[in-house]
């Protein structure tokens, strides 16, 4: 076994989620090597804990979805929330051979199935434990445009970051947020305007999603006025999108555009919520800089921030409901064209880099290690 495995499924059991002695946790894995598979079991054994395992194929999942019905995915709900309401942890792992294998879902079958399927994944945000990553293949090697060898290298080095340096920093920027009234972002085709006046902001360092490195809050559901011009490409329900642009009025998308902008309309019309955003979210990963089409990296890139259509998390419930959570990101570095991120009229964030003494523990020379 790849004495990799090892360490990532320690740093899942142990740093991500804490499983304690008699805790039951779901393990949910997809195109994923047994023998990783094995290294969790082993390592939530470790630690007293009962694993259960869960194996999924993409394909399958395609096909159950592509020709379902209404009446398989209630039933289907209604199976996994049972299971889920047992568990008091969940660790997913996500490989994918093929990312564009849920391509062809016609828009309507994906709606209905993800909001069957909303109560088991309310129930496994807010009730467990839970830490989400995805799987090197070959495939996402593509997408980052390296070899095989070099982007599991690269993934290992990124999963096994010594997330507790973070802490400091993350904690700083949360507090700041947390008495922050208004929030003005500029970059290239960018000029927003929104309040997260009274609202709680969440530091994120590799205990939900692995790769990490965030903070995230959420706006006031009516504040957001402007225009956002996304410069990351992005992959929802199996469909690529590039250049997407929203125009906001009173909070809502009044207007979207993208290579594909039918299909981007399709599904901010899935239900009232699609059109309100759910979150706000600053990136600062220092081994992630450049886009790859899979958002639980792209979202964490340095000198990024994300502003997300869709579901609120409860822990900053802006009173949004949705099926959908589209994470869409923009990069202010210099390389990306720059950009601002002001705080009640103060520069927070320049190309990419923190500017107040307090924040700059987030910035890569010292999360890397170069500067103390």
């Amino acid at each position: 076994m790849d004495s990799r495995y090892n360490d990532l499924a320690k740093v899942l059991c142990g740093f991500s989620i804490d499983l304690k002695k008699g805790q039951k946790v779901l393990l949910d894995v997809a195109d994923v090597p047994e023998e990783f598979v094995v290294a969790l079991i082993r390592a939530a054994r470790a630690r007293g804990a009962v694993p259960l395992v869960n194996l999924q194929k993409p394909r399958i999942n395609r096909e159950l979805v592509r020709y379902g019905v209404t009446e398989q995915f209630k039933l289907s709900n209604e199976f996994e929330l049972a299971r889920m309401k047992k568990m008091d942890a969940y660790i997913a792992v996500r490989g994918a051979d093929n990312i564009f294998e849920s391509s062809d879902i016609p828009s309507p079958l994906a709606k209905a199935h993800a909001q069957a399927m909303q109560p088991t994944l309310d129930w496994r945000v807010n009730k467990t434990k839970w830490v989400v990553l995805r799987w090197p293949t070959a495939s996402m090697a593509q997408q980052a445009k390296m070899s095989t060898e070099a982007f599991a290298d690269f993934f290992f080095k990124v999963c096994t970051l010594d997330y507790s340096r973070m802490t400091a920093g993350m904690d700083a920027l949360s507090e700041v947020m947390m008495k922050t009234k208004d929030v003005h972002l500029t970059s290239p085709g960018t000029d927003l305007r929104f309040s997260i006046k009274g609202m709680n902001a969440i530091p994120c360092g590799g205990t939900h999603n692995i790769p990490d490195g965030e903070v995230f809050t959420a706006p006031i559901k009516d504040s957001v006025e402007g225009v956002i011009q996304y410069n990351a490409p992005t992959i929802y329900q199996g469909v690529s999108f590039e250049n997407i642009r929203l125009v906001f009025k009173k909070g809502k998308i009044i207007e979207a555009t993208s290579n594909n902008t039918k299909r981007l309309n399709a599904i901010l019309d899935t239900d009232a919520g699609a059109r309100y955003i759910g979150e706000f979210a600053i990136g600062f990963n220092p081994h992630i800089l450049h886009p790859m089409q899979d958002i639980l990296f792209d979202e964490k890139i340095a000198g990024s921030f994300h502003f997300t259509p869709g579901m609120c998390y409860e822990t900053t419930d802006n009173g949004n409901q949705s099926s959908i959570h589209w994470d869409m990101v923009c990069i202010q570095r210099p390389e990306y064209g720059g950009g601002e991120i002001r705080f009640d009229g103060q520069v927070i964030r320049k190309d990419g880099l923190f500017v107040p003494k307090s924040l700059q523990k987030l910035n890569p020379d010292y999360l890397l290690g170069k500067k103390r």
